[in-house]
């Protein structure tokens, strides 16, 4: 069976439509399938829109996106786990040729990203960013499949950091069998393009180059990702 995870933090605004797409997917796989959403001390109506939405709600208080997902992951039931965030849409072909890829002896892997809409500066970053994830083998966080076993191989995500867990993940995926990345692509929102600037960006990439991923211990480095700073 299949557990599709969705982590959430006052996500009412994307999540039916996350919802519905994930449905529309299983149902077109085939597949056994059941819908988690971890919803992390949301003050809005996730919770309703997930219940809404067919999901079995798990409730957490981490806020933060690991443990999120690890909570998620632990209440869910299947041998197959993908995970997708709350503004992200799938499609049939791509959940096809995950449990392909898993059913092949695969231990897990991520997809490309595309973006509901673009600007010039995020078309060049993404021209850079997308070949790197690609060559290294990492997922992007927004969509992540894995086995169970592999995922209880590797630990989860690293609860030890609030940002580039996924990158972590699948590090310690690939330590324990083969890891791929798949050819359909998901669709996931462009909202930080509605509150950060090309500089906000750029200034990021500099960071993590220049410091790595040791400084994404401390949540007051991760503005970027938890800008309610909670």
């Amino acid at each position: 069976m299949i557990s599709f995870v969705v982590p959430a933090y006052n996500e009412e605004k994307y999540l039916a439509a996350t919802l519905a797409s994930i449905h529309e997917a299983a149902r077109a796989v085939g597949e056994p399938y059941e819908v988690v959403v971890a919803n992390d001390a949301s003050t809005d109506a996730t919770e309703r829109v997930a219940l809404e939405g067919g999901a079995r709600v798990v409730t957490v208080q981490k806020r933060q996106i690991a443990g999120t997902r690890n909570a998620g992951a632990r209440a869910s039931t299947g041998d197959m786990l993908i995970f997708v965030d709350a503004d992200t849409q799938v499609n049939a072909s791509l959940v096809a040729e995950a449990v392909a890829a898993l059913r092949a002896g695969a231990v897990g892997g991520g997809a490309p990203v595309r973006f509901d809409r673009t600007t010039w500066w995020m078309r060049w970053l993404l021209a850079a960013v997308i070949p790197l994830f690609r060559l290294a083998k990492w997922a992007a966080g927004c969509f992540v499949y894995c086995t169970r076993e592999a995922f209880e191989k590797a630990g989860g995500f690293d609860e030890a950091y609030f940002a580039a867990e996924e990158i972590l993940f699948s590090r310690a995926l690939k330590r324990h069998g083969r890891f791929v990345t798949l050819r359909s692509s998901v669709t996931s929102s462009s909202r930080k393009l509605d509150t950060h600037s090309v500089g906000d960006f750029a200034w990021l990439c500099v960071k993590l180059a220049a410091g790595g991923f040791g400084g994404l211990k401390k949540r007051g480095n991760t503005a970027f990702w938890y800008p309610d700073k909670r």
